[in-house]
């Protein structure tokens, strides 16, 4: 009977939830070495690719395709690589926080739209578009790390506008 009671109320539902995000973090928690190892590794791929893709970007023909996904995936392995340090529920979690959630939406939208301009619609003018909004988004979502660099720097630009 307490089984059907927690099963219509929704504890059993929460209980499950809560077992998936318990493997998922037991399954991350890893030594402070290892944890290490891997952000460093991880940037490094980053850092590689999207060298890389600067470097092929005057390759005619293929030379933007092959940039926009070098830096796309550069992107991606250097947001992965913090996951490392924290893990990735409490990333996940800090992405979402008020204060970066805006950035992490226009910078996940702009990876996506970044491939789709390149690949689907084959608009190469409007794949180097997003992938300045990807750089711009990035920068803006990794100064949110850095306390009160974020205003700081609204209050340079509007002083300088002024």
């Amino acid at each position: 009977m307490d089984k059907l009671k927690s099963v219509l109320s929704g504890e059993e539902a929460r209980k499950d939830d809560k077992n998936i995000l318990q493997s998922v973090n037991e399954a991350s928690t890893l030594g402070w070495t290892t944890r290490l190892k891997g952000f460093v590794a991880c940037f490094v791929v980053g850092a590689v690719c999207t060298l890389l893709g600067v470097c092929v970007l005057f390759i005619p023909k293929i030379g933007l395709t092959l940039f926009i996904v070098f830096y796309t995936f550069g992107n991606v392995c250097a947001l992965c690589s913090t996951m490392f340090l924290m893990g990735p529920v409490k990333q996940l979690k800090r992405m979402c926080d008020k204060t970066r959630a805006l950035a992490t939406t226009i910078m996940i939208t702009c990876l996506v739209l970044t491939l789709c301009a390149a690949f689907w619609w084959k608009n190469f003018g409007l794949a180097l578009l997003f992938c300045i909004l990807q750089v711009l988004s990035f920068t803006w979502y990794s100064l949110s790390y850095i306390p009160f660099v974020r205003e700081a720097i609204l209050k340079m630009v509007s002083i300088c506008i002024k």
